[in-house]
């Protein structure tokens, strides 16, 4: 018997996109679609759907809202939460709302449908692409492990110093000023200055840039 899903998204062309790629298949029928948090609620107490598809950013509230007040009054549920920006705190959000599973909008069609079937089998238990990573990110919510020496070389670069200037403050030779400022790169993730400086900041490393 082909388990029932619930399409909600406030954007017609995803829905129909969705409603089509699982009408492809002989597991699942689409039984109803909403635009809204009001509607998604009316329809699963309309429907009792096994599956809700459901996006995080609704004209009327949040989808993971959506997802918690399914979760708490089915414990059977799948629910699988959609985003366009697919984010460890989405991520994170979803899994604490009771989310099944959790996928990017810019994932194939045939991405939802795969994690809708995940969420028939194990409702409770949660699937995302990015999840190992993620929860590697969020036990080391430091960031980059630097040395005491790169957190230096990382604080003059904010404050907008160049190689010699640097190697000048520190007592050390542009060469290995060179070497600190390429390990730094590598351990941010970095191309360029810009690049640096921005993920330094965004993982709390330093506290502005000077321009």
């Amino acid at each position: 018997m082909a388990a029932s899903v619930l399409l909600v998204d406030d954007h017609e062309l995803i829905r129909q996109g969705l409603r089509r790629a699982f009408e492809r298949t002989e597991d699942f029928t689409v039984v109803a679609e909403a635009a809204s948090v009001a509607e998604a609620v009316a329809a699963a107490n309309a429907h009792n759907p096994d599956v809700v598809v459901v996006d995080v950013r609704l004209p009327d509230g949040n989808g993971l809202d959506v997802a918690r007040m399914l979760r708490e009054n089915n414990d059977e549920i799948g629910i699988v939460v959609l985003t366009m920006y697919a984010g460890d705190e989405q991520l994170f959000g979803a899994l604490e709302a009771g989310a099944s599973a959790f996928v990017a909008k810019d994932a194939p069609a045939e991405d939802v449908v795969s994690a809708a079937r995940h969420a028939v089998v194990s409702p409770r238990s949660f699937s995302a692409s990015d999840l190992a990573e993620a929860m590697r990110r969020r036990l080391t919510p430091s960031g980059p492990q630097l040395s005491p020496r790169e957190r230096e070389v990382l604080q003059l670069l904010s404050d907008g110093l160049g190689v010699a200037a640097i190697a000048r403050q520190l007592f050390i030779s542009e060469s290995t000023t060179k070497t600190h400022i390429s390990k730094l790169y590598e351990k941010l993730g970095a191309a360029n200055r810009a690049q640096a400086l921005m993920t330094a900041m965004r993982l709390g490393l330093i506290k502005s840039v000077e321009q």
